[in-house]
């Protein structure tokens, strides 16, 4: 990699810049062969505020940040989290939504050496305060609004002493919580932090915890060169460029934002800031901001199609987004198709920084029909291009499944963007790395492409009777019921058959049907042991990440009855 020093200043080119050497890779590479560099993705706006000092690096309202601008208030956050006790190897928390001093964290975490804990925002006060005691953060950087979640219980945290208060103005709320500023604890920092170094590219950059559905969150644990390398790979899966303007729809704090935080930096694009990732706040900004690209959840893609505010709306550039968290159906590519939204499908968990696989678009696909287009975009594809990456589909004894999409085995992987492991917790770390590979507990067919196609969660196959049912596969036929916008189908028990599929919808607006319909529907598509035995109507539970809560659907369903066990 070239060296990459601070901004070019009075009187200086981008060359000099580059040609007086950077203190950060200096820092880094002192010790290191001339052929070798660490894989960090500081260096990533190291570059970004040389070549593209001038260019807006950060969107939010009315008010835009320069790369040369972003690299300032990056590396004076560094120098306050010094100032104020954050040693190198120490955690630092951050609870906010997709605002400015959430990516400002990304760099400027690491960056004093220390490792970023960004945490669901949607979490419950005692959630919250289990991940700042488990990762021992020493300070947490708190959106005002999202502060009085935490203020009750701010005194019994065993580890974190001290809060900085972000005060949007456009949020305008009062805070329960005693902190300083965040604008003036930037201020204690100076515009270059020397102080910089990292021993080894695998050392942790950030600790993000999952969600904790089935018993206390786990930390998972990136490494700086795992990072670089999935930033790389998902920007060039979602083609991102350094005139792309990238809209923040996916959480900062859900795998770093899919790694696209440093990902559209590396790239010089411009990262477009939303508080709330509200359908007509969506379509304002993609048309007010000429957005090229967003990551979403099904569902969310499927609540801005549908919105009002999407009937008459033209789109006036390509727009390409990437969609994951749970497989889309084909009938909602085919939707955001005809909207002019150019969909890739991607597959991957927080134990592998987010995306892993995606769906990689083959240039004989474009003479097919758009349905059978859309069935091959549903796909989860193979794993992108920089991830090093091997993929299996087994069986219980680790062999291969037959790769002909029908037979079903767990998804395991191994290679570069595997996390490092759990968070002071070997014990699940050896578990889910058993035989040398990491098992993901998702289940999926091998098709003869060698493309894989996730079926189900292990947890969430249904065993009607003694046969394997996908919800997945149901799903995808329920929503290709004209009336239907999205649908959950989980097991329900059953006297006769032990368990049998129930499908919970969510109708489009202004549509009406009856259950008896979208059942006869679905045993026109379906083996009719496969098909819902009753319909439910209304909305759906969701995570923050859009995700639809089937687990809470489920677990419902079963309360009073046996645990089910597979």
């Amino acid at each position: 990699m070239a060296s990459t020093p601070a901004p070019a200043g009075p009187g200086e080119t981008s060359s000099q810049a580059f040609s007086r050497g950077a203190s950060i890779d200096e820092r880094l590479n002192r010790q290191m062969p001339v052929s070798i560099s660490k894989l960090t993705p500081l260096t990533f706006l190291e570059r970004s505020a040389v070549v593209y000092a001038d260019k807006t690096a950060v969107v939010y309202e009315d008010r835009q940040w320069s790369y040369a601008e972003l690299r300032r208030r990056v590396h004076r956050l560094a120098g306050a989290l010094r100032q104020a006790g954050v040693q190198p190897g120490d955690r630092v928390g951050y609870l906010a939504p997709n605002l400015p001093p959430l990516l400002e964290a990304h760099f400027g975490v690491p960056l004093a050496g220390a490792v970023l804990v960004a945490i669901n925002t949607r979490l419950s006060g005692d959630e919250i305060t289990y991940i700042l005691d488990h990762s021992e953060a020493k300070i947490l950087i708190v959106d005002a609004e999202l502060a009085p979640v935490i203020a009750s219980r701010a005194a019994q945290l065993r580890s974190t002493k001290k809060f900085v208060i972000v005060r949007d103005a456009d949020a305008g709320v009062e805070c329960p919580l005693q902190g300083e500023d965040y604008e003036e604890f930037l201020g204690r920092g100076e515009d270059e932090f020397a102080d910089f170094h990292l021993e080894d590219e695998n050392d942790v950059i950030s600790v993000n915890y999952t969600s904790g559905t089935t018993g206390r969150p786990k930390g998972v644990m990136f490494t700086h060169r795992g990072a670089y390398l999935n930033a790389l790979g998902v920007t060039e899966m979602l083609e991102v460029q350094n005139y792309s303007n990238y809209l923040w729809i996916v959480p900062m704090f859900h795998c770093n934002g899919w790694c696209f935080t440093w990902g559209v930096t590396a790239m010089g694009g411009a990262n477009v800031c939303l508080r709330k990732p509200e359908p007509e706040k969506m379509l304002q900004a993609i048309r007010k901001h000429r957005v090229t690209n967003f990551c979403c959840a099904p569902t969310v893609l499927t609540s801005l199609l549908h919105h009002p505010a999407a009937e008459n709306f033209r789109l006036e550039n390509p727009l390409r987004v990437a969609v994951g968290g749970a497989p889309p159906s084909p009938a909602l590519i085919r939707e955001a198709g005809k909207f002019g939204i150019d969909v890739v499908q991607i597959y991957g968990l927080t134990e592998t920084y987010g995306p892993f696989t995606c769906c990689e678009w083959r240039q004989e696909w474009n003479t097919k029909q758009l349905a059978e287009r859309a069935q091959i975009q549903a796909l989860q594809g193979v794993p992108h291009v920089l991830s090093g990456a091997s993929m299996r589909v087994v069986d219980e004894r680790m062999q291969d499944v037959p790769a002909n999409g029908q037979v079903l085995g767990e998804v395991v992987m191994r290679g570069n963007i595997v996390m490092k492991g759990y968070f002071k917790d070997p014990k699940a770390t050896e578990t889910a790395f058993r035989g040398g590979w990491f098992h993901s507990g998702d289940l999926a067919v091998m098709h003869p492409s060698g493309y894989i196609e996730i079926r189900d969660r292990s947890k969430d196959i249904i065993i009607s009777g003694g046969e394997n049912i996908s919800t997945q596969e149901v799903e995808k036929a329920v929503c290709e019921h004209p009336d239907v916008l999205e649908v959950a189908v989980v097991a329900v028990p059953d006297e006769k058959w032990g368990e049998v599929p129930k499908a919970f919808v969510t109708l489009k607006p202004k549509r009406q049907t009856s259950a008896k319909d979208i059942m006869d529907f679905c045993r026109q598509h379906l083996a009719h042991f496969k098909c819902p035995q009753d319909v439910v109507f209304g909305p759906l539970p969701k995570t923050s990440t859009g995700k639809i809560k089937k687990f809470e659907i489920r677990e419902k369903e079963w309360a009073g009855h046996e645990k089910r066990v597979h």
